[in-house]
Parts: C-alpha cells; sequence; structure tokens
C-alpha cells in the first residue's frame, strides 16, 4: 500500500503527550506548548499529559521516560532547548534514547523554515525526531513559528500514517 493510500486510510486519532523545555515559561506562558495542544486537539487527536520541564538533563530524561511509559501516549511532542546556546541540552538529552532516527524531519522542518519564515538562520535549528520504545518523539525549537510550521506542515498531516507505520512492527 502506497503512501497516498496509507494517508487515505489516516483518520485514526492519536494520543499525544506534550514537554515544553524551558527555564521561563510556565502554564500561563507557555503559548507555543499550547498551540500544539491547540493544533492537535482541531485535528481530533488527544493530549494525554502536558508537562513544562527546565532545560536539564534530567528533569528532560524524567519527563519522556515517564511518557514513554504511559500506554495512554503513542506520540511525544516536545518544544525547546534546541538551539546551540550552552543550557540548550534537550536534542543531547533525548536523541540517544532513538532506536531508530527520521532525520527527514529536520532536514524537511530546515527546509522550510529557510523557505517560508527565517532563511539562512534555519540552519541554527536542531529539530530531530527518532522511535523510542515504539512511539515517536517530535522535537522542535520552542518559538511559535516554529511550532505552528511543524505541527502544520510536517507533524499533524503524517501522524496516523506514523502510527500505522509504527504499529506494524507489534502485529
Amino acid at each position: 500500500m502506497g503512501v497516498t493510500k496509507h494517508k487515505e486510510n489516516g483518520t485514526r486519532k492519536v494520543s499525544c503527550g506534550v514537554i515544553t523545555v524551558s527555564d521561563t515559561r510556565t502554564t500561563e506562558t507557555d503559548r507555543s506548548g499550547k498551540l500544539m495542544m491547540d493544533l492537535l486537539t482541531t485535528k481530533g487527536h488527544r493530549v494525554h499529559d502536558y508537562r513544562i520541564v527546565i532545560d536539564q538533563g534530567a528533569q528532560i530524561l524524567e519527563a519522556v521516560e515517564n511518557m514513554a511509559e504511559n500506554n495512554h501516549i503513542e506520540v511525544i511532542l516536545m518544544n525547546g532547548g534546541t538551539g546551540i546556546a550552552i543550557r540548550d541540552v534537550t536534542i543531547e538529552t533525548v536523541s540517544p534514547l532513538f532506536d531508530k532516527e527520521l532525520t527527514g524531519f529536520g532536514e524537511l522542518f530546515r527546509y522550510l523554515s529557510y523557505i517560508e519564515d527565517i532563511g539562512s538562520a534555519a540552519m541554527l535549528s536542531r529539530a530531530t525526531a527518532g522511535v523510542y520504545k515504539n512511539k515517536i518523539i517530535f522535537i522542535t525549537p520552542g518559538s511559535t513559528g516554529a511550532v505552528k510550521l511543524a505541527m502544520t506542515k510536517l507533524i499533524i498531516p503524517e501522524l496516523p500514517h506514523i502510527i500505522h507505520e509504527l504499529a506494524k512492527d507489534i502485529r
């Protein structure tokens, strides 16, 4: 079955967890986390867990592990901590967990960021995605523009297809 056929059958609603990585955001000020959740629920997907953690490896790892162990969560969506500043440790913390990396996500995100939004500054993004414990983890920058681009152009259109592909391994 080709990609087009999978997308035609892609009406399945997906259960998600959202993690915002930030030293400064609170539930009241986390516009990017809220945007992720709003975009998911608008398309009928469910958010089973939402957390804000500081840019600290142990806290990031604990949040990811808790969501990865949650049987109600199929997808973990993260935003923040992806830059090149010394405090940005999301990528270094999470990507070693990946059983498989989806390099195309980061490549496409940077390409779209370059042509649609921020030009050459797109090279500073370390957005990535991978599979961990048979769940997909997407890691995006923390700006609302980056979240909107990643969610609307890449993540949400593929969620049912991705879950279908992951389920092939356990059937």
